[in-house]
């Protein structure tokens, strides 16, 4: 799919790129596959990776380049666009925050939203939360985030497939966004809800984020305190078009 003879710099953003393209081409609806067949497929396109990330103690299935559809024809592929399948640099920030820091997730329940392949949500249980939620409106995803859970000897979390946000939702004592501002539109929604947690429920709100151009220029980047910034592996630069570092944030709204 992407060509022997690409640069690594591209591979990432071509391999997601070519999903999108084709994206109207699925030929199977993951509301009729049942969780087995779809756990088989992740196994059988999947890597056991993140050695080469911010946190090598966490196991993830991944696509990597010895993956068939690192190279197959996207429009072979039978779901959603499978952003679960990358560990992205704001989540690899994030999650290295809470494994360096474990008090901030102790005995607290905690929400990864967008929770993609889990790698969040697995750092805050092995800080020992007492309750995690992982969000993300693919199922593909959930099912995903549940495997590695279990790569990790966890118990699986409690996962929701809907779009929560701008809801009323439980409450949370910590929220952890990864890589969830890359779209202006969804960083406004996702600011006023993100307000309604913090003064409802005394929510603590943690972002990771390599810096990308839609949340520095948004209007949540001057109510943020930084707590954190990592220097990506050098396997991660590459497959991020050169990003070199990933930041992690606690928004605060009375700044």
């Amino acid at each position: 799919m992407l060509g022997l003879l690409k640069p690594r710099t591209c591979y990432v953003k071509e391999f997601l790129k070519a999903f999108r393209q084709t994206n109207r081409l699925r030929k199977l609806s993951v509301s009729c596959q049942p969780d087995e067949y779809i756990r088989r497929f992740i196994l059988d396109n999947t890597e056991v990776s993140g050695q080469q990330s911010l946190t090598p103690e966490v196991k993830l299935r991944l696509f990597t380049p010895n993956c068939r559809f690192w190279r197959e024809r996207p429009e072979l592929w039978p779901f959603d666009d499978p952003f679960w399948a990358i560990y992205w640099p704001g989540g690899q920030a994030l999650s290295r925050y809470l494994l360096d820091n474990p008090a901030v997730c102790r005995g607290r329940t905690v929400l990864d939203l967008g929770s993609g392949c889990g790698a969040s949500a697995i750092a805050a249980k092995l800080c020992g939360a007492a309750r995690v939620v992982a969000n993300d409106i693919d199922t593909v995803a959930a099912i995903a985030a549940h495997m590695n859970f279990e790569l990790n000897g966890l118990e699986p979390p409690v996962c929701l497939t809907n779009n929560i946000i701008g809801s009323q939702t439980e409450g949370f004592d910590l929220i952890l966004l990864g890589d969830m501002f890359y779209d202006e539109a969804l960083a406004t929604s996702l600011h006023s809800w993100l307000d309604r947690c913090i003064r409802t429920h005394g929510t603590t709100v943690l972002i990771g984020d390599p810096g990308r151009a839609q949340f520095e220029e948004h209007g949540i980047r001057r109510l943020l305190l930084q707590l954190a910034q990592f220097e990506l592996p050098e396997s991660v630069r590459e497959e991020n078009h050169g990003l070199t570092c990933s930041g992690v944030w606690c928004y605060r709204p009375e700044l």
